[in-house]
């Protein structure tokens, strides 16, 4: 299977940006499309991750406005995971880790890869490379996190495990991130445990 990219332009460059491309594909019963016009919104790449305290059994996740729900019928005060846009230079890791400290006012021991996707390939080349983290999720601070000059009002919720996965089940939580970080967790929370509560605690730093 091939394509060909006859032109690309940017039509917006703002806070995001638009590519639009003009393109030939091939077709699975042979040949070539007929030339297609596309547009592209182009987002950024981004790193979650999902902070579970396997010692407490618990997970903590961040509720924060977001303006995409608005005219969806979803609240667009929403539970996610933290995350964040990956800068130039940055590796995953170091996303994830500025994040926690930014979001959550948290550090974190080894990163665990659920895995990495692609949001919605039909409009958007955003990918997320998505985590799981052990936390020390005692006496975190619940309120007041973000950057306020960048527009960010952040509170935590901390749920039991148990809790948090019955929300994905009952449609509790909306977001493509924490729903699949959650799956994932009902599925290893055994492992993880097994693993992160023969080690220390993470440490806590206090807010950031």
């Amino acid at each position: 299977m091939d394509y060909e990219i006859i032109d690309r332009e940017t039509v917006y460059d703002g806070f995001f940006q638009v590519s639009r491309f003009t393109l030939r594909h091939a077709l699975f019963a042979g040949g070539t499309s007929e030339t297609l016009v596309r547009e592209r919104f182009e987002r950024g790449d981004a790193v979650g991750v999902l902070l579970y305290d396997p010692w407490e059994d618990q997970v903590v996740l961040v509720e924060q406005f977001r303006v995409g729900a608005i005219d969806t019928g979803f609240d667009p005060w929403l539970l996610e995971t933290v995350a964040g846009i990956v800068e130039p230079g940055e590796s995953p890791e170091q996303v994830a880790r500025r994040e926690a400290m930014e979001e959550a006012a948290c550090e974190f021991g080894e990163l665990e890869p659920i895995c990495r996707y692609l949001v919605s390939p039909g409009g958007t080349s955003q990918s997320v490379q998505l985590f799981c983290a052990p936390v020390d999720s005692r006496d975190l601070r619940l309120d007041g996190h973000g950057h306020p000059d960048e527009g960010e009002d952040i509170r935590l919720q901390i749920l039991s495990a148990d809790a948090a996965i019955a929300l994905v089940e009952t449609g509790g939580i909306e977001a493509a991130m924490p729903i699949i970080a959650l799956q994932w967790l009902a599925l290893n929370r055994d492992h993880l445990q097994s693993r992160w509560r023969a080690a220390p605690r993470a440490p806590y730093n206090g807010p950031g």
